[in-house]
């Protein structure tokens, strides 16, 4: 059995205007110990949902998932999730978000002053503990975002597009400090994106899904770490990857 993450069969439902319509079947996907796995598509295709469906947000109709070999259900594993948007209570401070997540997660009152320290000063953030949501720019919301997934110290870290709304160039600053922390924490990241750029910069591996809701493509990341973002090497590597991908997308 493998070990890491691992969902077998999955397959998901929901019921829409016009009756039951199928998001994914039969779906397939492991994420190794340690592994930066991105799963790239373009939008609506269900790379969101299988995020969700591991994490127990939505249903599944079929499917086992395990857990270093072990059959659990989808999301009683501890993970960290970062959404597109940061999701943060806007009427409680930068501190309090994350006590909230913490406290959520079973951590005892008397260390979570602590990891919200830790966890913001790692961001860059640890200045803005009193700090409302409203006070801060769009990178700065996303860091604390981070900072609340990671302070509960999960085995799986979800990521769903957490970037796509940042200008440029805090994005390739926020990338870069994400791996860093990945670097360190030694974290299982389970990565969402429709940047062939940011997979190739980020990835061990890249999983491609396309408009049908199934993998059809995939391959390991061919370059060691750090890495440039500018590097004309992987420009090189996402020029192939892209034909692939886009030659089977039609």
């Amino acid at each position: 059995m493998t070990a890491g993450l691992e969902g077998a069969d999955l397959t998901v439902r929901f019921e829409g205007e016009d009756g039951p319509f199928t998001v994914f079947e039969g779906l397939d996907i492991h994420v190794d110990p340690g592994e930066f796995l991105t799963v790239m598509g373009p939008s609506g295709c269900g790379k969101t949902t299988v995020l969700n469906a591991l994490a127990g947000l939505v249903p599944l109709e079929r499917g086992t998932v395990r857990y270093d070999g072990e059959a659990v259900e989808p999301g009683s594993f501890s993970y960290g999730y970062v959404f597109q948007e940061p999701r943060l209570l806007d009427w409680r401070t930068v501190a309090e978000n994350l006590a909230f997540a913490l406290r959520g997660a079973g951590v005892p009152e008397p260390e979570r002053r602590p990891r919200i320290e830790e966890w913001l000063e790692r961001v860059g953030l640890g200045d803005e503990a009193d700090s409302y949501p409203r006070e801060l720019s769009g990178g700065m919301r996303q860091r604390v975002g981070v900072a609340r997934a990671l302070a509960v110290d999960p085995e799986v870290l979800f990521m769903d597009e957490p970037f796509s709304s940042l200008d440029d160039v805090t994005g390739r600053g926020l990338r870069r400090d994400l791996l860093d922390l990945w670097a360190e924490t030694g974290k299982e990241v389970l990565f969402v994106t429709h940047d062939l750029r940011e997979a190739v910069t980020l990835s061990d591996r890249v999983l491609f899904m396309g408009e049908d809701g199934a993998f059809f493509d995939g391959a390991e990341i061919p370059h060691g770490r750090p890495r440039d973002f500018d590097d004309p090497a992987l420009g090189e590597t996402e020029r192939r990857l892209g034909e692939r991908f886009f030659a089977e997308l039609g």
